[in-house]
């Protein structure tokens, strides 16, 4: 797992359960996808968000919305984006994105 001393989104929500899993994801993930130079880390921060909306797959997208204005998307770019899904991914998801995305952006505040 990761060599600092505080522990990883992952490793708390997972550590004790499924240790491989939170070494993929720490150090293959996060530690070198997220990190190639290809994309900014704002661009992939948008292509996840969108991703996990189009996937139905909210669970996550809380903790990757709060990512995402740490890499420089504004609540409002996020909140167009997933007001754009509601034609292409579905309308519930994007309902249910906006509903995570207004008690993340409220905490922001």
């Amino acid at each position: 797992m990761s060599d600092s001393k505080e522990l990883t989104i992952a490793q708390k929500a997972i550590g004790d359960f499924a240790p491989k899993l939170v070494e993929l994801t720490d150090e293959v993930l996060f530690g070198d996808v997220w990190k190639r130079s290809e994309l900014s880390p704002r661009d992939r921060s948008l292509i996840t968000v969108a991703s996990l909306i189009s996937g139905g797959n909210t669970q996550q997208l809380k903790n990757h919305l709060n990512l995402a204005i740490q890499n420089g998307l504004t609540e409002k770019e996020l909140i167009e984006a997933m007001t754009h899904l509601a034609f292409y991914a579905g309308w519930p998801k994007a309902m249910s994105a906006i509903m995570i995305g207004k008690e993340v952006f409220a905490s922001e505040k």
